[in-house]
């Protein structure tokens, strides 16, 4: 649970930092640039100071390696095929990062942030399945209990009557339940086949790619770039990377079903209490019913 308290802890942060901008005219595309741009750079770095690229040799093809997990579910790529899994892994799911970005923001706009907050946290719907269907990773009957428990938090949370009667199934709503949910899954299919000493790899793809398409729209937009977003979006890099970094980690001790139903619903409840101490925000009473939701959640999953 510790790697896993660490992304949440990240994961909340990144949404504190956006609060703490918020008023202000920023250029979210600039700041969403400029926070890939300082995720990939440390994850590069990282795979520099690590010796990732020159510490290891190739004893077998990455074709070869890869087949012999049709045998053998539970076969680890050696490192030459960690680094290449990764980069195709992140390359793939760096555009789903981005897409899920983008979605989100036109289902605000078009269904409003309840809705949208709610489908963009129900995504996890999608990497919990794959692996229970995939790879068999069942929770217990208590463990049940307290993803239950966190899946509701999320609905408490995010839902309102007004939300409900604007709320209509749309295209935008299908694409970022289902971009914002591969987009998490891409951790677990990395964790999963690979070696974890090579996930600096891995964060690096995702967030290279991520940032190329990113800096396109940027220049498209044609809008003002100010120092504030470029920092803003430096900032908010460093927890984006680590909430990854850290949710890898998590994933190598805990079942997929587990972590990421806890990983949302207490990264919200930790975004409200930051918002209490922080900004003064009161906390509204369905939230508080969430908090005590989410905390008995945490409590079930680890008996």
């Amino acid at each position: 649970m510790f790697y896993l308290t660490l992304a949440i802890i990240c994961s909340a942060s990144i949404a504190l930092i956006f609060k703490y901008t918020e008023n202000s005219n920023a250029n979210r595309m600039v700041i969403t640039s400029a926070n890939y741009f300082i995720a990939f750079s440390i994850s590069l770095f990282m795979i520099f100071y690590k010796g990732l690229l020159s510490n290891f040799s190739r004893e077998i093809s990455f074709a070869k390696d890869f087949s012999l997990l049709s045998t053998n579910p539970e076969h680890i790529l050696s490192p030459s095929s960690s680094i290449i899994w990764g980069l195709i892994v992140g390359g793939i799911f760096g555009s789903f990062f981005f897409l899920s970005f983008t979605y989100y923001q036109k289902s605000i706009k078009e269904n409003g942030v309840g809705i949208s907050g709610t489908i963009a946290k129900l995504g996890i719907l999608i990497p919990m399945i794959f692996s229970i269907v995939i790879w068999k990773e069942f929770p217990s009957v208590i463990q049940w209990i307290g993803i239950i428990l966190s899946l509701v938090s999320i609905l408490i949370v995010n839902l309102s009557q007004k939300s409900l009667e604007k709320f209509d199934v749309k295209p935008t709503i299908i694409f970022l339940f289902v971009f914002g949910g591969m987009a998490e899954f891409s951790s677990k299919i990395y964790q999963k086949y690979a070696l974890n000493d090579y996930k600096d790899v891995f964060l690096f793809a995702i967030f290279f790619t991520a940032f190329l398409v990113s800096i396109f729209y940027t220049v498209k937009e044609k809008r003002k770039i100010t120092k504030k977003d470029i920092l803003t979006g430096f900032v908010v890099g460093i927890p984006n990377l680590f909430s990854s970094y850290f949710l890898i980690l998590s994933l190598a001790t805990l079942k997929t079903s587990v972590v990421f139903p806890i990983y949302s619903a207490a990264s919200i409840v930790l975004i409200n209490i930051g918002g209490y101490f922080l900004f003064k925000e009161k906390i509204t009473r369905k939230n508080q019913v969430a908090i005590v939701l989410t905390v008995l959640a945490l409590i079930l999953i680890n008996l």
